[in-house]
């Protein structure tokens, strides 16, 4: 006759060097941060018998403090929380392999990726998967990512990942294949792919291959309950460390299943957690230099600016656009909407703000294209394709792009009033990550931008033009004005 035992498995995404607590509402009630995190998981370990907390990807990139120490802060208050198991999500690329290779080796926990190869060799980059014995019971963990979320390592002709789910499936298929002589109980997918494609990839996977769970992250997805896809539970927590995903879950040794579970996103604020000390006295070291570093003002804003959303028009991905159009004299300037990594800036700026909002130091480089060209590209910004998963632009002011959404297409698209003349040609500048990538983005080739015109860099640093904008301009303001329209 089976067993049956009980499992807490506790999941964060997307933490992007989330390390400090928000004081919001009245009488001092704070959200988010690692001190309060790590309260909530000391307490979790303390209370329950068989609890796993794992990552799924996205530690690094998105703060001032990880930024000045290229994911070395990261790193040591990651093994502070000590998880169980991490996956690589596309931002721990953001410093380069050759460092994430450094970062790695500065971890404490495990890091799985089983897709990720050295293409010459065919050998796998990371360790592959993690089994991991729990009261007797075998827990294998597979690490995925799929290069559609780290196109930065497209021009790395010595590495190579599955370019497609169904590669990716059937590497799961491998592994699973591999080890189903070991009695493994439970097996986990932790994916950096973003919820869509997760419910894919989960639809693709045979189920005598025993899949139980993905645990993903990339398109900081809020759920109110788990996707349920070919027998799989499918869930991620948002973005940062202002919540965490909680399973419980109970699992028969006979065969091999979830028998019974419950999951719930967990608010991390002084409500429900208490702050670890020893964690805040680690993190203030890192934000004494910091600050000291960076407290200057450089601008002021008229009220505070906002980007709620990477997939819509926002205020502040308005006022970048308008202020790299203005210091190039392109046409239209396409700005990466997932550059602008905070939801809010101002009243009043200073550099070190600014900086975590804005943190890649990336080039500006301007291209010639025709008007079908440019329609194509704006055509390819449609809802459908904007999910989180894939990428979405700000543009500046002038631009006025009119979407059908009953026919799918992009409607109309004018330029200071004047529609876009198939023929004629127009000035784009792009950040460097975009232009390597704009086939994935815009639908525009490499050799299309090149075609026309020779391309010319405009600044080795987009983030050095838009903080010398800032610098010169006093009591901005900015509103969303309808540039894209989705009718």
């Amino acid at each position: 006759m089976g067993r049956t035992k009980e499992f807490t498995i506790l999941h964060s995404n997307d933490m992007h060097g989330d390390f400090l607590a928000e004081m919001r509402g009245e009488q001092g009630h704070l959200i988010g941060g690692l001190s309060l995190l790590s309260g909530y998981i000391n307490r979790v370990r303390a209370e329950e018998p068989n609890v796993i907390y794992c990552i799924a990807g996205d530690m690094v990139q998105g703060s001032l403090i990880d930024a000045e120490y290229k994911g070395i802060s990261t790193m040591e208050l990651m093994n502070y929380l000590a998880p169980d198991v991490v996956t690589l999500g596309n931002h721990e690329f953001d410093y380069g392999l050759p460092h994430l290779l450094f970062l790695e080796k500065m971890a404490n926990f495990p890091i799985v990726n089983a897709n990720l190869y050295i293409r010459q060799y065919g050998k796998r980059l990371f360790q592959p998967y993690l089994i991991k014995n729990v009261d007797g019971f075998d827990i294998l963990f597979i690490g995925i990512i799929t290069e559609r979320v780290i196109d930065m390592l497209r021009t790395d002709t010595m590495l190579s990942s599955f370019v497609t789910l169904e590669e990716a499936a059937r590497e799961v298929g491998k592994i699973c294949n591999a080890y189903r002589g070991d009695d493994i109980d439970l097996t986990v997918l932790l994916t950096h792919i973003g919820f869509e494609s997760d419910k894919e990839l989960a639809g693709m996977l045979d189920p005598a291959w025993g899949v139980d769970m993905i645990i993903g992250g990339h398109s900081h997805t809020v759920l109110e309950q788990p996707a349920e896809v070919n027998g799989v539970l499918i869930a991620q927590a948002g973005t940062g460390t202002d919540q965490i995903g909680r399973f419980d879950i109970a699992v028969d040794d006979d065969t091999n299943s979830i028998t019974g579970w419950k999951w719930q996103l967990v608010p991390i604020d002084s409500d429900h957690c208490s702050p670890d000390e020893h964690l805040m006295e680690f993190i203030e070291g890192f934000r004494t230099t910091v600050d000291a570093k960076y407290g200057s003002i450089i601008c002021k804003f008229t009220r505070t600016l906002t980007h709620p959303l990477r997939t819509q028009e926002t205020e502040l991905g308005d006022l970048f656009a308008d202020a790299i159009q203005e210091r190039t004299g392109v046409d239209v300037a396409f700005v990466g909407s997932g550059s602008i990594r905070k939801t809010e800036l101002g009243p009043a700026v200073t550099l070190g703000d600014y900086l975590a909002l804005f943190p890649y130091d990336d080039s500006l480089t301007r291209f010639v294209i025709t008007g079908a060209q440019l329609r194509r590209a704006f055509g390819f910004m449609r809802p459908e394709n904007c999910t989180g998963e894939g990428e979405y632009y700000q543009v500046n002011r002038g631009v006025h792009a009119v979407y059908d959404r009953e026919r799918h297409e992009l409607a109309s698209l004018a330029l200071h009033g004047a529609p876009v003349d198939d023929s004629a040609r127009y000035s784009i500048c792009l950040q460097g990550f975009h232009y390597k990538n704009s086939h994935v983005g815009l639908q525009l080739t490499s050799e299309e931008l090149e075609t026309l015109e020779k391309p010319r860099l405009l600044a080795t640093s987009c983030r050095d033009v838009v903080e010398e904008y800032l610098r010169g301009h006093q009591n901005l303001d900015a509103c969303v004005e309808g540039r894209l329209l989705y009718a």
